[in-house]
């Protein structure tokens, strides 16, 4: 008989989110309005600092409606990280605009400031200023916040940051989700914590996060009867959904944590691996969640074994394993789109794996994995 699958990132429930839902269905709030919402919302808020939190319908909703609100429309730029999931591109498309894309550097995977600035000036001598920087923190490692941050301010473009991968990561102890104008946090089955699928956005303001919910339950107007004076969405998350998500809230940092222990059974796993490199904090400003832990393979170190060979490997012992992001510059939907930098992305692309993470990850799931690479490397 087959081993059970070890998949790469498992929803792990915590055992109280069902008391929520049960709350719910007790009580008939089962349409996407009701206390669980509330409770979420301030939950989430307590969590990153008391800003105003929006629970919506996926991270996605979110980034959409933090990039109306940055004022992008129609012929407008954006520009975007490339190597990163097509989710944080595809809203610049939904508003008529067109995202540039911008390379990695290398210690954190992230958006690299100098290929940055050097989008933003060209843009701009080109007659295209940018009116949103869409920034990520990949695989919960949280990007080179105060160099971006400043080249923003200095060209006053708003950074909408995409912590989808990143709730309950830190830079010099700020939570990230709180640094950008707008944050925005993923609850898709597969995240540190979910609400089977759902996100929310962090608000810079109490009246922008009311601007959110009114654009996210169809722009409705005061009035008696229905009336809209605006273009809406169906975004609002629901009761249900949103009583997972405070049982989940209560279990986010022990989750944190083992999945960080997850990070640390693959760094001593590969200690004495030549050609293999684990993504880790370059230093003591940054703390991640590692959501996903990832290596680099080089094959002229490991005696020809590839990234391929890994995971062709881990899926013959019903191990899931997954490259890295391929970068959205070279995906066939974007090609056209303006690309700033080298091949950092690319490379990463080409030789990164992410490895199974799951916060519900057992001994002997961690003795499996080990033999897999003890047999191959």
């Amino acid at each position: 008989m087959n081993e059970s699958k070890i998949w790469l990132s498992s929803p792990h429930m915590g055992g109280t989110e069902q008391e929520y839902v049960n709350e719910a269905f007790d009580t008939n709030w089962i349409a996407p309005l009701g206390p669980n919402v509330t409770g979420f919302e301030n939950d989430l808020s307590a969590y990153l600092n008391d800003k105003p939190v929006a629970a919506l319908s996926s991270g996605t909703a979110a980034l959409h409606l933090a990039l109306l609100q940055c004022g992008v429309g129609h012929g407008d730029e954006v520009i975007c990280q490339s190597f990163t999931f097509s989710a944080s591109a595809n809203p610049i498309a939904y508003l008529g605009a067109t995202p540039v894309f911008v390379d990695s550097e290398p210690t954190t995977w992230n958006i690299s400031p100098k290929y940055l600035e050097e989008a933003i000036i060209d843009r701009i001598e080109k007659g295209k200023k940018p009116k949103a920087i869409v920034a990520v923190h990949l695989y919960g490692m949280p990007y080179l916040v105060d160099e971006i941050h400043t080249i923003a301010n200095e060209y006053e473009i708003p950074i909408v940051e995409d912590s989808a991968e990143a709730l309950g990561s830190t830079y010099k102890g700020e939570k990230c989700g709180t640094f950008g104008k707008y944050g925005i946090l993923s609850f898709n089955g597969n995240k540190i914590i979910t609400t089977s699928g759902g996100g929310a956005l962090v608000c810079p303001s109490d009246e922008k996060k009311a601007k959110t919910v009114f654009l996210a339950t169809q722009a409705r107007d005061e009035a008696p009867h229905y009336q809209h004076s605006h273009i809406g969405y169906n975004y609002r998350l629901s009761n249900i959904s949103a009583g997972i998500g405070r049982g989940q809230m209560e279990v986010l940092d022990t989750h944190i944590e083992l999945r960080r222990s997850m990070h640390t059974f693959y760094r001593n796993l590969f200690k004495n691996i030549n050609g293999i490199t684990v993504f880790s904090e370059p230093n003591s400003d940054f703390y991640s969640n590692h959501w996903l832990s990832a290596i680099i393979v080089n094959p002229e170190e490991t005696g020809g074994v590839t990234r391929e060979d890994i995971r062709l490997a881990f899926a013959k012992a019903n191990i899931e394993s997954r490259p890295l992001w391929k970068p959205m510059h070279i995906q066939p939907i974007f090609k056209n789109c303006a690309f700033y930098g080298e091949n950092i992305a690319f490379n990463l692309f080409k030789n990164g794996l992410c490895l199974p993470s799951g916060s519900n990850l057992t001994f002997d799931d961690r003795q499996r994995i080990e033999k897999v690479i003890f047999a191959l490397l």
